[in-house]
């Protein structure tokens, strides 16, 4: 029940950032749904092995390249959904920096419920 809700969590951030960013488009709230989905799983399975392959790159660079890891995610989910795009890296990391602010504060109130 809890992951219905993270998901459900994150495509509503996924539709608030598209709606404000102008790089970001989604079609439907379906496509949310579907890319919060996607995003669940290239961030169990993808990113831990990009972060294991560009482990001396985030040491050189004080874990900042993370950040460009994560942009990396959010095309991937834009090539993987038909109803998701990204125009480009930089809007991909401002997406990534304010989705990740999004879940933090909203799974932080789904655990003081």
């Amino acid at each position: 029940m809890n992951f219905i809700l993270r998901i459900l969590l994150t495509a509503l951030a996924v539709v608030v950032l598209a709606k404000f960013l102008p790089g970001v488009h989604v079609a439907s709230y379906v496509t949310a749904i579907i890319v919060a989905i996607v995003l669940a799983i290239l961030n169990l399975i993808v990113k831990p092995i990009l972060v294991i392959f560009t482990l001396p790159v985030t040491i050189l660079t004080l874990g900042l390249f993370l950040l460009v890891i994560n942009a990396i995610i959010i095309l991937l989910a834009d090539a993987f959904v038909g109803g998701f795009q990204v125009d480009g890296l930089l809007i991909a990391i401002i997406f990534s920096l304010l989705l990740s602010l999004f879940q933090s504060i909203l799974f932080s109130l789904l655990k003081s419920d």
